[in-house]
């Protein structure tokens, strides 16, 4: 295991130093999406879109964006699906069509200085489903195009297995177990699982890792 490498401040407290990063700002992902345990829904669709913007240089968060989603295809929730993700019918009836969302969200980028090249970036997520599975099928069942920045990405349980050497077989909550982070907020809960994803990368980074991209369409 890397040792985690640390500077002291004038205030005589010591801090951790980070390797020179390939990224800005790192951008955390985490949707949740329409479920049940007993029968597939097709299609499954994005109800909760949080993002958080992460410096690269100090692994702190800067911004959030952060909506719940309607669906359309299938709008009633199952219970299930309540029950796993804590989102009920009256956190996503009225709220922005994933058309709208997207519109939303290409306007916080915009905001943020992502489109103009004023900052480079990489999406970060635990696993591959979130843009290599879920996202591409939404846009592909509702017609419209996936814009280009979704389209590379770290998936945050690789480089926990670059610097660790084991891959996470327990997903969120064994890395953050191996790390020995405190789990924060509700497991499931798309702004919540950004938080500890967010705490994992910071983690990881103190440990010297530089992060490269893993996954892309």
């Amino acid at each position: 295991m890397t040792d985690v490498h640390t500077k002291t401040t004038i205030t005589g407290l010591s801090e951790p130093t980070y390797r020179p990063q390939n990224f800005d700002y790192f951008l955390v992902l985490d949707f949740e999406a329409t479920c049940d345990n007993e029968t597939k829904i097709r299609p499954q669709e994005i109800i909760e879109f949080p993002v958080l913007k992460i410096n690269g240089k100090t692994f702190e968060i800067e911004d959030e964006f952060h909506t719940y989603v309607q669906p359309t295809s299938n709008p009633k929730l199952t219970s299930f699906c309540t029950e796993l993700t804590g989102i009920t019918q009256h956190m996503v009836d009225g709220k922005p069509t994933l058309d709208d969302t997207m519109k939303l969200f290409d306007k916080w980028m915009l905001s943020n200085g992502f489109l103009d090249g004023q900052q480079s970036f990489i999406f970060v997520t635990c696993g591959d489903w979130d843009l290599k599975i879920m996202l591409p099928s939404q846009c592909r069942h509702f017609g419209f195009d996936i814009p280009r920045y979704f389209k590379t990405w770290i998936n945050i349980k690789r480089a926990f297995q670059f610097v660790t050497g084991n891959y996470p077989k327990q997903d969120l909550m064994g890395m953050l177990k191996s790390l020995n982070i405190q789990h924060q907020g509700r497991h499931h809960s798309g702004i919540d699982d950004c938080k500890n994803i967010a705490s994992i990368l910071k983690e990881l980074a103190k440990r010297q890792c530089v992060f490269q991209a893993t996954g892309k369409l």
